[in-house]
Protein backbone atom coordinates (compact mmCIF):
# COMPACT_ATOMS: atom_id res chain seq x y z
CA UNK A 1 0.00 0.00 0.00
CA UNK A 2 1.40 3.36 -1.05
CA UNK A 3 1.54 6.55 0.96
CA UNK A 4 -1.55 8.20 -0.54
CA UNK A 5 -3.66 5.14 0.20
CA UNK A 6 -2.50 5.16 3.82
CA UNK A 7 -3.28 8.85 4.12
CA UNK A 8 -6.77 8.31 2.73
CA UNK A 9 -7.29 5.48 5.20
CA UNK A 10 -6.09 7.77 7.98
CA UNK A 11 -8.81 10.26 7.00
CA UNK A 12 -11.39 7.45 6.99
CA UNK A 13 -10.22 6.28 10.42
CA UNK A 14 -10.45 9.89 11.63
CA UNK A 15 -14.07 10.04 10.52
CA UNK A 16 -14.82 6.71 12.21
CA UNK A 17 -13.14 8.01 15.38
CA UNK A 18 -15.40 11.06 15.30
CA UNK A 19 -18.47 8.82 15.19
CA UNK A 20 -17.26 6.96 18.26
CA UNK A 21 -16.47 10.23 20.05
CA UNK A 22 -20.02 11.45 19.40
CA UNK A 23 -21.37 8.10 20.69
CA UNK A 24 -19.36 8.50 23.88
CA UNK A 25 -20.55 12.09 24.35
CA UNK A 26 -24.13 10.91 23.80
CA UNK A 27 -23.70 8.20 26.42
CA UNK A 28 -22.24 10.68 28.91
CA UNK A 29 -25.19 12.99 28.37
CA UNK A 30 -27.90 10.31 28.54
CA UNK A 31 -26.87 7.54 30.91
CA UNK A 32 -26.52 9.65 34.08
CA UNK A 33 -30.06 10.96 33.52
CA UNK A 34 -31.46 7.44 33.22
CA UNK A 35 -29.50 6.11 36.19
CA UNK A 36 -30.53 9.10 38.32
CA UNK A 37 -34.14 8.37 37.31
CA UNK A 38 -34.51 11.86 35.84
CA UNK A 39 -35.57 10.32 32.53
CA UNK A 40 -38.03 7.44 32.48
CA UNK A 41 -37.48 4.73 29.89
CA UNK A 42 -41.16 4.87 28.97
CA UNK A 43 -40.75 8.58 28.13
CA UNK A 44 -38.02 7.85 25.58
CA UNK A 45 -39.16 4.49 24.23
CA UNK A 46 -40.88 6.00 21.18
CA UNK A 47 -39.61 9.57 20.97
CA UNK A 48 -36.48 11.41 22.03
CA UNK A 49 -38.39 14.55 22.96
CA UNK A 50 -37.95 13.93 26.70
CA UNK A 51 -34.17 14.27 26.53
CA UNK A 52 -32.72 17.65 27.52
CA UNK A 53 -31.19 19.81 24.81
CA UNK A 54 -27.59 18.62 25.28
CA UNK A 55 -28.57 15.00 24.79
CA UNK A 56 -30.75 15.87 21.80
CA UNK A 57 -27.89 17.78 20.19
CA UNK A 58 -25.54 14.81 20.58
CA UNK A 59 -28.22 12.46 19.26
CA UNK A 60 -28.87 14.68 16.26
CA UNK A 61 -25.16 14.90 15.57
CA UNK A 62 -24.80 11.13 15.76
CA UNK A 63 -27.53 10.80 13.12
CA UNK A 64 -25.62 13.37 11.07
CA UNK A 65 -22.53 11.12 11.11
CA UNK A 66 -24.47 8.74 8.86
CA UNK A 67 -25.43 11.28 6.23
CA UNK A 68 -22.60 13.00 4.31
CA UNK A 69 -19.94 10.67 5.74
CA UNK A 70 -21.63 7.71 4.03
CA UNK A 71 -20.79 9.29 0.67
CA UNK A 72 -17.26 9.91 1.93
CA UNK A 73 -16.87 6.25 2.94
CA UNK A 74 -18.25 5.09 -0.41
CA UNK A 75 -15.86 7.27 -2.38
CA UNK A 76 -12.88 6.29 -0.25
CA UNK A 77 -13.67 2.60 -0.61
CA UNK A 78 -14.15 2.94 -4.35
CA UNK A 79 -10.90 4.87 -4.79
CA UNK A 80 -9.02 2.26 -2.80
CA UNK A 81 -10.70 -0.65 -4.60
CA UNK A 82 -9.75 0.56 -8.06
CA UNK A 83 -6.34 1.77 -6.88
CA UNK A 84 -7.02 5.36 -7.88
CA UNK A 85 -5.98 7.52 -4.92
CA UNK A 86 -4.39 10.84 -5.82
CA UNK A 87 -2.85 13.60 -3.75
CA UNK A 88 -5.74 16.02 -4.39
CA UNK A 89 -8.24 13.37 -3.20
CA UNK A 90 -6.29 12.86 0.01
CA UNK A 91 -6.06 16.61 0.68
CA UNK A 92 -9.79 17.05 0.15
CA UNK A 93 -10.51 13.98 2.30
CA UNK A 94 -8.54 15.44 5.19
CA UNK A 95 -10.30 18.79 4.77
CA UNK A 96 -13.67 17.03 4.72
CA UNK A 97 -12.93 15.18 7.96
CA UNK A 98 -11.70 18.39 9.60
CA UNK A 99 -14.98 20.05 8.59
CA UNK A 100 -16.89 17.16 10.20
CA UNK A 101 -15.01 17.62 13.49
CA UNK A 102 -15.72 21.36 13.48
CA UNK A 103 -19.36 20.69 12.62
CA UNK A 104 -19.71 18.17 15.46
CA UNK A 105 -18.10 20.58 17.92
CA UNK A 106 -20.38 23.47 16.96
CA UNK A 107 -23.44 21.20 16.85
CA UNK A 108 -22.87 19.73 20.32
CA UNK A 109 -21.74 22.92 22.07
CA UNK A 110 -23.00 26.38 21.08
CA UNK A 111 -25.21 25.00 18.28
CA UNK A 112 -25.10 28.31 16.46
CA UNK A 113 -27.15 27.29 13.45
CA UNK A 114 -25.64 29.76 10.99
CA UNK A 115 -22.08 28.77 11.94
CA UNK A 116 -23.03 25.09 11.87
CA UNK A 117 -24.61 25.51 8.43
CA UNK A 118 -21.53 27.22 7.01
CA UNK A 119 -19.29 24.40 8.23
CA UNK A 120 -21.74 21.75 6.98
CA UNK A 121 -21.96 23.46 3.60
CA UNK A 122 -18.17 23.67 3.31
CA UNK A 123 -17.91 19.94 3.99
CA UNK A 124 -20.63 19.24 1.46
CA UNK A 125 -18.84 21.32 -1.19
CA UNK A 126 -15.55 19.56 -0.44
CA UNK A 127 -17.24 16.17 -0.75
CA UNK A 128 -18.96 17.24 -3.96
CA UNK A 129 -15.61 18.30 -5.40
CA UNK A 130 -14.13 14.97 -4.39
CA UNK A 131 -16.86 13.06 -6.22
CA UNK A 132 -16.78 15.33 -9.27
CA UNK A 133 -12.99 15.20 -9.56
CA UNK A 134 -12.91 11.46 -9.01
CA UNK A 135 -15.62 10.86 -11.62
CA UNK A 136 -13.91 13.06 -14.20
CA UNK A 137 -10.51 11.61 -13.53
CA UNK A 138 -11.61 7.97 -13.65
CA UNK A 139 -13.89 8.35 -16.67
CA UNK A 140 -11.86 10.70 -18.86
CA UNK A 141 -8.20 10.48 -17.86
Amino acid sequence: MLGFEKLLLAAVFGQVLLTFIVLIVLGHRRLPLVFADKIKIADIAVSGDAWPEGAQLASNNLANQFQLPVLFYALSGLALAIDHVSVWLVILAVLFVISRYIHAFVHMTSNRVYRRFVVYLSGMVILGLMWLGFALETLFL
